[in-house]
Order: C-alpha cells, then sequence, then structure tokens
C-alpha cells in the first residue's frame, strides 16, 4: 500500500512503521500518534477493512502480506469487517488531541467507529 508523505524515515522503515501502526490499530481499536502518522494510517487501515469486507482467499492473502499478524488478520475478517457491511467507508475517525510535551509535535487519536 503506498503512502504519500516521507515522514523523515527512509522507504524501509517507513512501510515498516505503517505495517505496524495499523496491525496495532485494527488490533486494538484505538492509537495515539501524531496527526500525519494517523493520516497515512487511516487510508491503508480503510483498505484493509475494505477487504475484508469482500471475504475471498484472495483478499484475505493480501490481507496477510500487509497485516503482521495472523490473528489479527482472522479478527479482521470475522469481527471487524462484519461491522462494517453496510458501510461504504469511513471506518475510522482522528481526533486531535493537542501537542506532544517532548517536541510539540501535533498529536492525535485514531480509532475504528
Amino acid at each position: 500500500m503506498a503512502t504519500y508523505r516521507k515522514l523523515g524515515r527512509p522507504t524501509a522503515h517507513r512501510k515498516a512503521m505503517m505495517r505496524g501502526l495499523v496491525t496495532y490499530l485494527l488490533e486494538n481499536g484505538s492509537i495515539e500518534t501524531t496527526v500525519y502518522r494517523a493520516k497515512d494510517v487511516r487510508r491503508v487501515a480503510e483498505k484493509m477493512i475494505t477487504l475484508g469486507k469482500k471475504n475471498t482467499l484472495h483478499s484475505k492473502r493480501q490481507a496477510l502480506s500487509y497485516i503482521t499478524k495472523e490473528d489479527v488478520v482472522n479478527k479482521l475478517f470475522n469481527e471487524i469487517a462484519p461491522k462494517y457491511a453496510d458501510r461504504n467507508g469511513g471506518y475510522t475517525r482522528i481526533l486531535k488531541k493537542g501537542p506532544r510535551v517532548g517536541d510539540a509535535a501535533e498529536m492525535a487519536i485514531i480509532q475504528l467507529v
């Protein structure tokens, strides 16, 4: 899946970070991160939920190629995607939280709706 921001990291690190954040979001339902990371995570997480709604072997293998934990993929296909069966997008919400104490980066909470 493509991201459009570089986020100050080399390509391999950025892709690994996105895979981890998407996996963690689908596993726990909500994460706290910077606004720009949250916007990139939203893009990929919504694509993963759309794959889960298709519920075919091909879509399951596509999700397994991106999400790092097999039990999270099973949760996506069995629990998360059926909740959004009648919804055409907008599966996540980003709530801005304010600046971080250490470096004043704008923080946000991204959660599944």
